[in-house]
């Protein structure tokens, strides 16, 4: 039995690093362990998504939403979010091939 890798499959049938599907596909994933993070730790705080929202000062709608990736949230939403849950965020960003690390 022959075995295939997930980045070939990835490759084959949805492009190769660096083409616009396969960007797209990489942020739309990003997109969505985002909002399953989100949810998973709103949900080991015992809150509800009306709950987390008071204390965002959004609607029950938007949490939703930003967990089900059913919209682009504001970037500033994301963080009220995560800031709420009492989480700590870290961000990896490449440019022109050097990593930086932003707390």
């Amino acid at each position: 039995m022959k075995t295939t890798s997930l980045d070939t499959l990835i490759d084959k049938h949805i492009g190769k690093l660096g083409t616009k599907d396969r960007d797209k596909f990489e942020n739309e994933l990003r997109l969505d362990i985002l909002g399953e993070t989100i949810k998973k730790l709103r949900k080991e705080k015992r809150l509800t998504q009306e709950q987390l929202g008071k204390l965002v000062g959004v609607k029950k709608a938007q949490i939703s939403k930003i967990e089900n990736h059913l919209n682009d949230a504001r970037f500033e939403t994301i963080l009220k979010v995560f800031r709420a849950l009492n989480v700590k965020v870290y961000f990896d960003i490449e440019f022109e091939n050097r990593d930086m690390k932003l707390v």
